[in-house]
């Protein structure tokens, strides 16, 4: 396929804060890369907001990671739970404290090893 990403994208299966408005609601991550991550709605209303705020903790940190992020892509995909589908989004993150760039590229890098992203 032409779509090729720039780099590695790593499961990454936890619940997160995802801001709109200013109002937290919360997503579950599916996967990571240094970029982004993409997204399932949880319960959310209906919005054309594309500039998110995200608030998460990678599998074996305590520390919270803060980011700001564009909703650069959504899709519907085929749900693991009673076949529903789920709706799903790309966010690519647009501000990112250095510290916290890093902490998500040293875990894709660890996910992208052979390590299984465990």
């Amino acid at each position: 396929m032409s779509d090729k990403r720039k780099s590695a994208r790593v499961p990454l299966d936890i619940y997160l804060n995802k801001y709109m408005g200013g109002v937290p609601y919360m997503a579950r991550a599916a996967d990571i890369s240094p970029e982004g991550l993409s997204l399932a709605r949880l319960i959310e209303p209906e919005h054309e907001a594309r500039k998110v705020g995200l608030q998460f903790q990678l599998p074996g940190s305590d520390e919270v990671i803060y980011a700001e992020g564009e909703v650069v892509r959504e899709w519907m995909e085929a749900g693991s739970r009673r076949s529903k589908k789920e709706q799903r989004s790309g966010v690519r993150f647009t501000l990112l404290t250095e510290r916290h760039r890093r902490m998500i590229d040293d875990y894709v890098d660890q996910g992208a090893g052979g390590h299984g992203g465990h």
